[in-house]
């Protein structure tokens, strides 16, 4: 099983905490708090990774940790929010 690294963006708590992949662009979620975040976070992926094979595309495949803090793109947004590990494919069709 694959696990792609998905950022956390806790906002001040009047706003909605978001989420997004590094190694799928455009690919968002979110949540009223950081656990609803990371709960909605694979099925956008699946979501993603459906629009992608309906184009004829595969999903990209997950870089690691050390790859992604290596890549001056996402270096200070993995310095400063939350990153964590999403399954993919998702536990539930993993079976």
């Amino acid at each position: 099983m694959a696990h792609y690294i998905a950022i956390i963006e806790d906002a001040d708590p009047d706003e909605a905490v978001g989420v997004w992949f590094p190694d799928l662009p455009g690919c968002i979620s979110g949540g009223d708090d950081v656990d609803e975040a990371i709960e909605n976070a694979p099925e956008a992926l699946a979501l993603y990774a459906q629009e992608l094979i309906a184009d004829g595309r595969q999903l990209p495949p997950p870089r690691t940790l050390d790859e992604l803090k290596a890549d001056p793109e996402f270096a200070d947004d993995l310095r400063n929010h939350t990153a964590v590990l999403i399954d993919w494919p998702p536990l539930a069709e993993a079976d």
